[in-house]
């Protein structure tokens, strides 16, 4: 099979999704970065500035999700390949109106970890909200995006 064009490397001639066949690249370091908020209520940010959540700690609980998404993205995500990670950094932001979320997602592999850092971001703006829902049903994830990548033959980008 060879691929349909430009920008469309997971389909085949036919239209057909397909996993990319990655075995020709080169090996290099990679790593991409990602954010999210969550929006809460004025409650709900009060409760995880006392520690007063009452499942318990939720920013532990959201870091430690974000960091297990990351490393099953490819059971998630149907055509992202299985690749090892070397560093999953979950960082939650308590600030104004939410929770800043940023994971940083790192590899030496033939492909790129975007899809990773995003998976990471949601999950744990998911885990967050499990976390939290009792005080505030109407929390909301917004504004997930990668922020900046590096390595392989694209090199680095970062959004403007």
């Amino acid at each position: 099979m060879t691929d349909a064009g430009p920008g469309l490397s997971h389909l085949d001639q036919s239209g057909h999704a397909r996993m990319v066949d990655v075995s020709g690249k080169d090996v290099s370091a990679r790593e991409a970065t990602a954010s999210g908020r969550v929006l809460l209520a004025p409650a709900a940010i009060a409760a995880l500035r006392a520690g007063e959540v009452p499942k318990g700690d939720a920013l532990a609980v959201a870091r430690i999700a974000g960091i297990q998404a990351a490393k099953r993205t490819p059971d998630l995500v149907p055509l992202c390949h299985p690749i090892a990670l070397h560093k999953v950094a979950v960082d939650l932001d308590v600030a104004g109106d939410g929770v800043g979320i940023t994971a940083t997602v790192r590899t030496a592999d033939r492909t790129g970890v975007e899809m990773e850092a995003l998976t990471s971001v949601t999950v744990a703006a998911l885990a967050l909200i499990d976390m939290i829902k009792a005080i505030d049903p109407a929390a909301v994830i917004t504004d997930v995006r990668v922020e900046t990548k590096s390595g392989g033959k694209t090199g680095s980008w970062r959004r403007p």
